[in-house]
């Protein structure tokens, strides 16, 4: 495997709407980000990646661009963007930004001039189709509920959305669409940037004859999936984009990929795959619903355990995943991934070890690092989010009651990661003087930075360490390029991995239960390198408490 510049780094994913607010609007900003950004290196981070901060009117938190080359005035200034940018290189730090280039705003020009003429050169920018004996062009639900097709005023034609109707999708088939997209992704990356996450990328290849499917729900709509798991041929324009772009910078680039077909990650995220690495979401499908998240199941753990050692070594055979907890499209990982009598300082840290020093690069999101939670909700009136407000919608439409429709979003809105960051117990978590564009999570008094900062025992200093062991001179190369080997598979409650490379082998080991438990060593004990509980091997067993954690190096034989 030929070494990247990216191998060894850590990531940390900023929301900047919920990050910092400096100006009293009670939405985070670009100065924000720029006064917490030693805070951000003495976590241990090197790269940045930044949700949307593009001109957007904000229909789905700005993942609908009106302009790829500006601003939004809620974040700040082109100026700022430069001087952040200035400031993380003074740091050794990287920024990436979010690429959303299956779609755009239904403000964008390109979409503004498609309207005004539907038959003209930008029509063709997007996907205007006419409709079937007065119906949509097919029956596809789009990922935020509702028909995928909107009328086009004055017209009998309609336009495609996979997401919300402000967000048309942009015609991939266009070699001028891509060429435009192109020019904008190298305007960026010649300002400095160092990549991209790309948003929703698999998307962008359709199926041009828009088939109907067997409808999958109560609408008579089939989810628009079908669609896109229908058809071959993405990997030509995911190409086509590397190389006009990516490529000729040695840009870092992560995709969100969901869809792929069996056989492909090396296709992806191989040596000359796509993009340099590529979210794992395999844990995070284990709670998904058959009809929403009315029916999301609760994650068991064993099957949690069986899916991350499968991901694991299914990856190592071909490059590098990205390995996350949480992000912005996801409830806390804290409520989702432990049960509730592991939702404490303990449990998290134990969850934070297991994930940060698995074989691929991890990202940290906002929050995850002091151990913030889902909050809790009391009205649908409170969330912000569209998908949100659509699965209570789909839930009460199930027969479900308000409560238990609001329970369900509760448990697995995005909102959850979203509330503002906790920087302090004063008011408003000292996130903003204003008032916050979405309510703080109530715990904000004994969950924050300030309180953990002055705890030496606190799931914050705990991460510090946990970066400062994988990136160390003695075991940076074992947690980069190590050999990832599962332990203890015969436990009802143990998670357990080596990682090993050459002369050099480690034990994770973290006990999920209630109770002690003793574990027979495999290899001799050399040194304890981090607990978050005392663990003291004895011998060739090794117990290890309720909830700890544990890192060994062990003899390598």
């Amino acid at each position: 495997m030929t070494k990247k510049w990216w191998h060894d780094k850590v990531a940390y994913q900023i929301y900047p709407k919920s990050f910092k607010d400096t100006n009293g609007d009670g939405i985070g900003d670009l100065r924000g980000i720029i006064s917490k950004l030693d805070y951000i290196k003495d976590l241990g981070v090197d790269i940045i990646w930044l949700s949307p901060i593009y001109k957007s009117p904000f229909v789905d938190q700005g993942y609908d661009i009106s302009d790829y080359y500006a601003i939004a005035e809620e974040f700040g200034t082109m100026e700022e963007f430069d001087e952040l940018l200035a400031e993380a290189k003074k740091r050794d730090m990287y920024i990436i930004m979010d690429l959303v280039i299956n779609h755009c705003s239904d403000q964008h020009v390109w979409f503004q001039k498609a309207l005004a003429d539907p038959e003209g050169e930008y029509a063709d920018y997007f996907y205007f189709r006419k409709g079937k004996n007065g119906n949509p062009p097919s029956n596809y639900r789009s990922y935020f509920g509702g028909n995928c097709w909107e009328p086009v005023p004055g017209t009998d034609k309609y336009y495609l959305h996979m997401f919300a109707k402000e967000q048309p999708d942009l015609n991939w088939e266009n070699p001028k669409v891509r060429q435009e997209l192109y020019s904008m992704v190298n305007w960026w990356l010649d300002k400095g940037l160092a990549g991209f996450r790309i948003d929703a990328i698999i998307n962008i290849k359709k199926n041009l004859d828009f088939p109907d499917f067997e409808p999958d729900g109560p609408d008579g709509l089939a989810s628009c999936c079908k669609m896109v798991d229908s058809v071959d041929g993405v990997g030509e324009f995911l190409e086509d984009l590397k190389n006009h772009t990516f490529k000729k910078y040695d840009a870092f680039t992560v995709g969100e990929v969901f869809n792929m077909k069996e056989g492909e990650l090396d296709q992806f995220i191989g040596e000359e795959g796509h993009f340099s690495t590529m979210f794992d979401f395999s844990a995070h499908c284990l709670s998904e619903g058959e009809h929403g998240w009315y029916d999301a199941p609760p994650v068991d753990f064993k099957e949690w355990r069986q899916t991350i050692i499968n991901s694991q070594r299914e990856v190592e055979k071909v490059g590098f995943e990205a390995n996350i907890i949480e992000n912005h499209d996801e409830p806390r990982g804290v409520s989702r991934f432990l049960p509730e009598y592991a939702r404490n300082t303990d449990g998290t840290k134990m969850l934070g070890t297991v994930n940060i020093l698995l074989r691929g690069i991890p990202f940290i999101y906002q929050g995850q690092e002091i151990g913030m939670q889902n909050a809790e909700w009391n009205s649908i009136d409170e969330f912000n989010d569209i998908n949100t407000k659509d699965q209570y919608a789909t839930a009460r439409k199930a027969g479900l009651s308000d409560a238990e429709a609001l329970a369900a979003c509760t448990r697995m809105s995005r909102d959850n990661a979203r509330t503002p960051m906790q920087w302090s117990s004063e008011e408003n978590a000292g996130f903003t003087t204003g008032k916050p564009w979405l309510k703080v999570n109530a715990n904000y008094k004994t969950i924050n930075v300030e309180t953990e900062e002055k705890d030496e025992n606190s799931v914050l200093n705990y991460y510090r360490k946990l970066t400062a062991l994988r990136k160390s001179p003695e075991y940076k190369e074992v947690f980069t390029y190590g050999v990832f080997e599962p332990e203890y598979e015969d436990t009802e409650t143990v998670m357990a991995y080596y990682r090993f490379n050459g002369d050099t082998r480690v034990l994770i080991a973290a006990n999920f239960g209630t109770e002690p438990i003793d574990l027979k060593l495999r290899y001799p004990v050399k040194n304890i390198l981090l607990s978050n509980k005392e663990t003291i091997p004895n011998g060739e067993t090794l117990r290890i408490e309720s909830l700890g954690t544990v890192v060994l190096e062990c003899v390598c034989v």
